[in-house]
């Protein structure tokens, strides 16, 4: 059985990652509320059934993209349950074919391991230029369920806070297409 923690309002007491802690503290500077949950690790979409159940919302799928010289990377936040087609992101973005970026990129650019990918990477330095791509449906959605940076741990944030507050806070705006 899929271990899924009680809700929790308040920031872990341990944080595992130097992003980790950017992410609580920058919800907290910005005042924006949140539910979380500590889990057994979660990789795949799949796993993120019973977080979504406890939480109520729908997990986003984030993609980290890059192009064929590895020049330009994007963060693709897309649907769970929505498949991903290169061709079809690359037709709705306005941009060459996108490719999955390689776990060393992951991991030195936004902080995070393969199944932990997030939008809450903007605040490292090293993903200064990465470029946030948002599906509308997502951009649509009440609520945010994504990674707080680990395969551990799950969060639900209002999707316009996302949008309008951590973004533009963290120096970045997501540009949202319709794929």
């Amino acid at each position: 059985m899929f271990y899924v923690s009680e809700i929790k309002t308040t920031a872990p007491e341990v944080f595992e990652t130097p992003l980790r802690k950017m992410v609580y503290e920058m919800l907290c500077r910005l005042h924006i509320p949140y539910e979380r949950v500590d889990t057994d690790e979660a990789i795949t979409m799949e796993d993120c059934v019973e977080i979504d159940r406890k939480l109520q919302m729908k997990m986003v799928k984030t993609l980290f993209l890059t192009n064929r010289q590895q020049t330009e990377f994007r963060l693709f936040i897309t649907a769970g349950d929505k498949p991903f087609r290169a061709k079809d992101f690359a037709a709705a973005a306005k941009v060459s074919r996108q490719s999955f970026a390689p776990a060393e990129y992951m991991e030195s650019m936004l902080g995070t391991k393969i199944g932990a990918a997030t939008v809450f990477s903007v605040l490292l330095p090293s993903a200064e230029n990465v470029r946030v791509v948002i599906d509308r449906d997502v951009a649509r959605e009440e609520w945010y369920g994504c990674s707080d940076g680990i395969t551990t741990g799950y969060m639900k944030i209002r999707t316009d806070d996302i949008l309008t507050g951590f973004l533009p806070a963290a120096g970045h705006k997501a540009e949202v297409i319709e794929v």
